[in-house]
């Protein structure tokens, strides 16, 4: 295999590395703003539940019903 064609190999190799590392790039930008998106709405959940349960808390604190 001569000089010129390693060279051509190798910078076609290189072309495709950059190709790869770009995509795998953008999956993983897209990947982190799911993952952001998704701690937002688990924060907006557990705040949710957290003023949801004095609600229940304080049905549960009362005297059971009559038939018992």
């Amino acid at each position: 295999m001569d000089l010129q064609a390693r060279v051509t190999d190798l910078e076609s190799r290189l072309a495709f590395q950059d190709d790869t590392i770009e995509t795998l790039n953008d999956i993983l930008v897209t990947q982190q703003r799911a993952v952001e998106r998704l701690q937002l709405q688990m924060t907006a959940l557990l705040k949710r539940q957290e003023e949801m349960g004095g609600q229940f808390e304080s049905s549960e604190e009362e005297a059971p019903p009559p038939h018992y």
